[in-house]
C-alpha cells in the first residue's frame, strides 16, 4: 500500500473529511490582534475545527523508544520531569486555539506540540502551556521556563543568535485575496493597474513595490480595513500572509478566494529550542517521521485546509541539517 493509500485510510477512519470544511496569536514577524468580523448579517458563520476528529488524530502519533529518549539529553530531561514545558499562544485561528468550552488548546501548532508531547512521553496531553508573545520567546527559552516554543515562529538570524531551531515545519508567503465572484484576477502579474490593499504595518506593500510595480498600492491600518475595502469595492485585492489569508475564508466562507499562487519571500516556521540544544536533532527526526507517516498533512488538513476551503495540502519544506 502506498503512502498516500495510507493517509487517505486514516483520515477515512478518522473521519476528518466530516468538516465541509486566523487570524494568527502571532505573526511571522509580529503579533496580530484578530479580526473582527465585518458585522454584515449575511456573514457566513466561521467555519469550525472538528474537535473529536483532532483530538482522535492526535491519539495516533507514534511514541519513541525508550533508547532513542535516552539518547538525547533534551528529551531525557522532559522525560525525567514527566512534562512537556511549551511556550504557545491560545489566540490563534489555525494555529493554536483555547477552546473556553472544553478546555483544550487546538490548531495546528498546538497539534504539533501535543503530538512531540506524546512522543516524548507518551500522552499527548502531559504538556504545560506557557503563554508568550513576540518580544518574550526568546527569554522564556533562555530562562529555562520552557523546552521549547511553537508559535508561528519565524526562523531569521539574529534570533539564531541566542536561541535554537528545529524544523522549519512551514512556509508562508505572499497570497491575494479576492472577492469569491472575480476572475480577472489570478496571478500576482493580473495586480498591474488594480487597486490593491496591504496593510501599512506588514511587509505588503514593499513585496508588492517589487513583484507589481505597476499596481495601485493602498496602505490600511488593519486587516479588517483592508477587508472592508475589498467588499465595498474600493479595491480589486488584498494582499497579505498566506496564513492570515487563510483565517479571513476560514471567518468569512465561500466570501472570498485565493487568486493564483503564493509569491515573494518565503518565511519559514520553526521550533525554538535552547541554544545549541541536543533537541535539534531529536525534534528533527520526529519532524520527518510525522512527515513520512501523513500526520503533518492530516493535521494541516484538519486544522486550515477543510477550514479555509483547501483542498490540497501544500508539501512540508525540507528540513534543515
Amino acid at each position: 500500500m502506498s503512502l498516500n493509500d495510507l493517509m487517505l485510510s486514516r483520515r477515512q477512519i478518522l473521519g476528518l473529511g466530516a468538516t465541509a470544511l486566523a487570524t494568527l496569536g502571532l505573526a511571522a514577524c509580529d503579533e496580530a490582534p484578530a479580526p473582527a468580523p465585518s458585522g454584515d448579517d449575511d456573514t457566513p458563520e466561521e467555519v469550525q475545527l472538528d474537535a473529536a476528529a483532532y483530538d482522535e488524530l492526535i491519539a495516533t502519533g507514534p511514541i519513541a523508544s525508550d533508547d532513542e529518549v535516552s539518547a538525547s539529553e533534551w528529551a531525557s530531561k522532559i522525560k525525567d520531569a514527566g512534562t512537556f514545558r511549551v511556550g504557545g499562544v491560545q489566540t490563534s485561528l489555525l494555529f493554536s486555539l483555547l477552546n473556553e468550552k472544553d478546555g483544550s488548546t487546538r490548531g495546528f501548532d498546538a497539534g504539533l506540540f501535543q503530538l512531540l508531547a506524546r512522543y516524548i512521553l507518551g500522552d499527548e496531553n502531559a504538556y504545560e502551556l506557557t503563554q508568550v508573545t513576540s518580544n518574550t520567546r526568546e527569554s522564556v527559552l533562555q530562562n529555562d521556563t520552557v523546552d521549547a516554543v511553537f508559535a508561528t515562529y519565524s526562523i531569521n538570524d539574529d534570533r539564531k543568535k541566542v536561541i535554537s531551531f528545529a524544523g522549519p515545519y512551514y512556509t508562508t508567503q505572499q497570497s491575494i485575496l479576492v472577492m469569491a465572484d472575480n476572475s480577472d484576477i489570478n496571478s500576482v502579474d493580473d495586480l498591474a493597474g488594480k487597486n490593491v490593499a496591504a496593510q501599512s504595518s506588514s511587509t505588503g506593500p514593499s513585496i508588492l513595490e517589487e513583484f507589481a510595480p505597476e499596481a495601485v498600492i493602498q496602505e490600511f491600518a488593519t486587516d479588517e480595513e483592508a477587508r472592508s475595502a475589498l467588499e465595498q469595492g474600493r479595491v480589486d485585492a488584498y494582499v497579505i500572509d498566506t496564513a492570515m489569508q487563510m483565517g479571513n475564508m476560514t471567518r468569512n466562507p465561500g466570501r472570498y478566494r485565493l487568486a493564483g499562487e503564493e509569491f515573494g519571500p518565503v518565511d519559514a516556521y520553526g521550533i525554538g529550542l535552547p541554544l545549541d540544544s541536543d533537541g535539534v536533532a531529536f525534534v528533527n527526526a520526529w519532524l520527518q517521521r510525522i512527515e513520512d507517516e501523513g500526520l503533518w498533512e492530516d493535521l494541516w488538513q484538519l486544522c486550515i485546509g477543510d477550514r479555509a476551503g483547501i483542498d490540497t495540502a501544500p508539501n512540508p519544506p525540507a528540513i534543515e541539517a
